[in-house]
């Protein structure tokens, strides 16, 4: 299974720090909020975005 969150969602629920690493990017990276990144199940867990 394959979860998509937004930038804006991410930030949100207050865990775009936590998928800002996953993903190797830094604060200086021009990010829209509309910007998607696709978690994988395991990540989504560690996220606590899926039980």
């Amino acid at each position: 299974m394959k979860i998509i969150i937004t930038q804006a969602e991410a930030m949100e629920r207050k865990i775009w720090d936590d998928v800002m690493l996953m993903f190797g990017l830094n604060e200086d990276d021009k990010i829209a909020d509309t910007e998607q990144f696709i978690l994988t199940e395991e990540q989504a867990r560690q996220l606590n975005l899926i039980g």
